[in-house]
């Protein structure tokens, strides 16, 4: 992804998402209107591989700490948020189900590559250096936001502020690129980056003070600082969103039926105003494309 700079969160922006946010965040959101039901397309099914339609279902990996795009319920089992409840319509329009697991984040690439999932669905940003092994289905936008302790004690503004600091951050994620590449700002005093498995461990890690800040992207980041749950924890550094881009969901390349077939359930959806309506259910209509 190119930088592309910060761009600031508007109030709206923040007013609006914590509204929908306190209600829906540890909940499911609100069920799809039935005027917006997805109908089953036969030709987009004609096109999944026959080994996905012989069994029904294709197999989603998710990253489930990220909130509110895919996060465990209440129950500690069931993947809740926007991406599982859009693989549901998906799965519908197709005639199959999604079946989401549970997947580290810097292993759905390999397994959607080497065969053992079919797709991956968490918040992957589409850049071009994963676009070298993997295709994308676009449908959605965010930028990265700086998350720091309520109060902020160190007093972070913007990104050139986590020089010589420690700085926790999932691994295998653009915001770990993003903090490498901020380094060169850095010069005597390079941030310390401290990958962690998960978006909890990293979160962890700011909560009890072993590093000052954790980079999010927007979505997520605006979760913590509204949701009642976490917001006595976590604000927001600045107003400012860092190299906006596009997630995808993620197809081996050697797929092109399925690739297409995925194309074609998201047109579907944003035609018909599912797509819509389970990003506000959300709280994110805010990142629709």
């Amino acid at each position: 992804m190119n930088r592309a700079g910060p761009l600031p969160i508007t109030a709206a922006l923040l007013a609006a998402a914590a509204a929908t946010l306190l209600a829906a965040c540890g909940s499911a959101a609100p069920a799809p209107s039935a005027t917006h039901a997805a109908a089953f397309n036969q030709a987009l099914h004609d096109r999944l591989p026959k080994a996905v339609k012989d069994r029904g279902i294709l197999r989603v990996g998710t990253e489930a700490s990220y909130a509110p795009m895919e996060s465990f319920g209440p129950d500690g089992r069931t993947i809740i948020g926007a991406d599982p409840d859009l693989g549901a319509a998906i799965g519908r329009v197709l005639g199959v189900r999604l079946q989401f697991a549970n997947t580290a984040f810097d292993k759905l690439l390999p397994e959607v590559t080497g065969g053992d999932l079919d797709l991956a669905m968490s918040s992957v940003t589409d850049t071009a250096q994963r676009a070298t092994n993997v295709d994308f289905v676009n449908y959605f936008s965010a930028g990265t936001s700086i998350v720091v302790q309520r109060g902020n004690p160190a007093g972070i503004t913007s990104i050139e502020d986590l020089c010589g600091k420690v700085v926790a951050v999932e691994a295998g994620t653009v915001q770990e690129d993003l903090l490498g590449r901020t380094q060169k700002n850095c010069g005597a005093r390079p941030i310390a980056v401290s990958s962690r498995p998960t978006d909890s461990d990293a979160l962890l890690e700011l909560r009890t003070g072993r590093a000052i800040a954790t980079l999010n992207d927007l979505p997520a980041a605006i979760a913590l600082v509204t949701d009642p749950h976490t917001s006595a924890n976590f604000q927001l550094a600045s107003t400012a969103q860092y190299e906006p881009g596009l997630y995808g969901i993620v197809v081996a390349k050697d797929q092109p039926g399925l690739r297409d077939a995925i194309q074609g359930a998201c047109e579907e959806l944003l035609g018909g105003g599912l797509y819509a309506n389970i990003l506000s259910g959300w709280g994110v209509r805010d990142g629709a494309v």
